[in-house]
């Protein structure tokens, strides 16, 4: 799985990287180095206005979703908690899933991920999970594959009012290789950016040719070094994180 990575480009930075066209200063967020569920991050996503006709122009937006998908139809966004992945193996056929990935991708910009590989304490004899950052090789940004879906809040009756939308995503995940396999099972997928303008583009429905636009981050090349538990919790944040242990 993925469940905590880190986000440190400025909106600046990425509206440039993803040739992104709108972008609204307010929703500026700070940058993290634990970024966990349900907190709020940047998603590269394209869209038409409202109202528009099925074929109407997109256009790629800079937006900051709730991180743990809530599915149009659930009852209670609190659901999101625990939807944070969804597998690239099922992501097309599950209910929760389903329309987003044909018609609501993304991609969640980082700077890399972390997981948590037991290992067991000579001194001790007992196990414990040591976390490590993974990473691209060449420090450049990843465009994780996401999904991003909205959820109206029947408590707030003016549909027009911003609160009565809520905007969440998920990463896609698939088995994991390379340094990320040696450390967990799982590993979030990834774009190249000549793949971009065909995932984001709502209009893109053939499910089969999505997937083979998925890839290992950084095709693969990529690092990975342990670093603190600090990062166990939420509560901590800072480039200190980062640090290579023993």
């Amino acid at each position: 799985m993925c469940g905590r990575y880190v986000s440190t480009r400025s909106p600046q930075e990425l509206t440039r990287i993803f040739d992104v066209v709108e972008w609204h200063p307010e929703e500026t967020l700070e940058q993290s180095w634990n970024v966990a569920p349900t907190d709020e991050v940047y998603a590269v996503l394209e869209r038409a206005g409202r109202g528009a006709a099925e074929d109407a122009p997109v256009r790629r937006e800079l937006r900051t979703p709730r991180w743990g998908l809530v599915p149009s139809w659930a009852k209670d966004p609190k659901i999101g908690s625990r939807m944070i992945n969804a597998r690239v193996e099922t992501v097309h056929e599950k209910s929760a899933y389903r329309r987003a990935f044909a018609r609501r991708r993304c991609l969640l910009p980082a700077d890399g991920f972390y997981e948590w590989q037991q290992v067991k304490d000579e001194a001790t004899g007992k196990v414990r999970k040591q976390p490590y950052f993974i990473h691209p090789a060449d420090g450049e940004v990843m465009a994780l594959a996401g999904l991003y879906e909205f959820w109206r809040d029947p408590a707030v009756e003016d549909r027009e009012d911003p609160a009565a939308w809520l905007l969440t995503c998920t990463i896609i995940t698939t088995e994991a290789t390379d340094a990320a396999g040696r450390v967990h099972p799982r590993m979030p997928l990834a774009l190249t950016p000549d793949h971009y303008e065909a995932w984001l583009d709502p209009h893109h429905d053939d499910a089969g040719h999505l997937r083979d636009l998925l890839t290992r981050p950084a095709d693969g090349n990529l690092g990975a070094r342990p670093v603190s538990t600090a990062v166990n919790s939420t509560r901590s944040n800072g480039p200190q994180l980062l640090d290579e242990v023993a």
